[in-house]
């Protein structure tokens, strides 16, 4: 889409600041519209529910996700319709030139996330949005999305990701997420936060920021799980919602889900403060309910039953596989693994192997480590598991189907977003050399 590398020259956030008032974009009603995601896991469902929730509010809501996972328009969408191809392409001309002409007189390079960001912000200007829901692509204090100036947002989770980057510790990457909110906010952490409470109290303190945790302040009680969704209540403040459906399966997806509603309460009682009460718990109900999020635990075949997930994080990954096996049931399963190069093997392979006794590990076309490599770490996991090989992933869709057909068993597809999202292509018919991603 643009020709540049992934991420910019060090530090990006006076050069973006530059792009967006050389684009006009009005910077002071991108602040009152926005809401910003920040976590190591389950942005992009949080993201998904909030932006369902100012729809069925009525509200024209934009939505900026990363990263995509079958076609680069997934990552703008306004009232759930993905940007057009001819609005992208026209804004990315416009765009293009002038981060060329930054370039050269700031002597720096762009990255194209940075400039995805842009053509985001410009869009959902352009198209008058009420509501802007941002997923920030890695932390918060240098990413795009600190140029928004938030007030309110969230961290979703915290997992060791992007170290090199956020820093070696917990603390240190809840706080990197945790500068994407402006001074005066307010930041909803989702529950496995809830250990770092003391440190990011502190941390928040001289910026007059105001910390919510899950099942602190925000209340979760009665969950219900079956195949098909859960159904959870919700209390925060006045508000006492019962009995919310959402149509996203995993345990984690009630800590998704109420921090949405959270954001959007939080977003509505800035910008609009004198809402009825029945109509904001409509909008609830409708939004998460209406809310899908490819990916996550996903079913993608029923003869035999296959789910992929695309976590790629040690805790995502074993967060899921309790889901999976309290939804499913544990027995019975073929696993199919593959670990993206850069990210921790030995940890998700750790996660995963010992619950399973048939393994099938594979190298996923984009950023896969070599089978071989998988299968040495999974068979240090679980020495006893039957474990074989499939050099692609057209050949484990192909070997795994045929297994679980002989054996009367189930397929789950885990331990790399790439390798998810590769399977389902070939398994529909696809290649996964046709996929495109940066």
């Amino acid at each position: 889409m643009f020709d540049l590398p992934k991420h910019g020259e060090g530090v990006c956030l006076a050069r973006m600041a530059e792009l967006l008032d050389a684009l006009a974009v009005d910077r002071a009603r991108l602040t009152r519209i926005s809401v910003v995601v920040t976590g190591s896991n389950g942005k992009g469902s949080t993201a998904a529910f909030c932006a369902g929730i100012g729809r069925a509010y009525g509200l024209r809501t934009g939505l900026f996700t990363s990263p995509h996972l079958y076609r680069f328009n997934e990552r703008v969408q306004v009232d759930g319709a993905e940007i057009g191809n001819a609005d992208l392409a026209r804004l990315t001309s416009r765009i293009g030139a002038a981060i060329a002409g930054l370039s050269a007189r700031r002597g720096e390079q762009f990255g194209a996330f940075e400039a995805l960001f842009a053509l985001a912000c410009l869009y959902f200007q352009e198209t008058t949005c009420d509501l802007a829901v941002f997923e920030a692509g890695i932390g918060g204090r240098y990413d795009p999305v600190r140029l928004i100036g938030a007030l309110t947002t969230c961290v979703t989770s915290v997992d060791y990701e992007h170290v090199e980057l956020l820093g070696h510790s917990l603390e240190l990457i809840a706080s990197d997420k945790s500068d994407a909110c402006a001074a005066g906010g307010t930041i909803v952490y989702g529950e496995n936060c809830r250990s770092l409470r003391p440190h990011l109290m502190e941390y928040n303190r001289h910026r007059e920021v105001t910390p919510l945790f899950v099942r602190e302040q925000i209340g979760i009680e009665n969950e219900v799980a079956s195949t098909s969704g859960q159904r959870f209540d919700y209390q925060f403040g006045n508000h006492d919602f019962r009995s919310l459906d959402i149509g996203l399966v995993g345990a984690f997806q009630a800590n998704n889900a109420a921090i949405a509603i959270t954001l959007f309460l939080l977003w509505l009682q800035r910008e609009h403060p004198r809402e009825a009460f029945e109509r904001i718990e409509a909008a609830v109900q409708a939004g998460l309910r209406e809310t899908r999020w490819p990916g996550r635990l996903e079913t993608i075949g029923h003869d035999p039953l296959a789910i992929i997930d695309v976590g790629h994080t040690p805790d995502s990954v074993r967060q899921s596989l309790a889901s999976l096996k309290a939804i499913h049931g544990a027995e019975g399963w073929i696993l199919v693994i593959g670990v993206s190069s850069d990210k921790n093997a030995d940890e998700i392979a750790g996660a995963l192997a010992p619950s399973f006794d048939t393994i099938i590990c594979t190298r996923a076309h984009h950023k896969g480590a070599d089978a071989a490599v998988i299968a040495s770490v999974v068979h240090a996991a679980n020495p006893q598991a039957d474990l074989r090989i499939a050099k692609t992933v057209a050949e484990a869709v192909e070997m795994s189907q045929q297994l679980a057909v002989e054996q009367k068993r189930k397929v789950y597809v885990a331990g790399g977003l790439f390798l998810a999202i590769e399977y389902a292509t070939v398994a529909r018919g696809g290649r996964a050399q046709d996929l495109k991603f940066f």
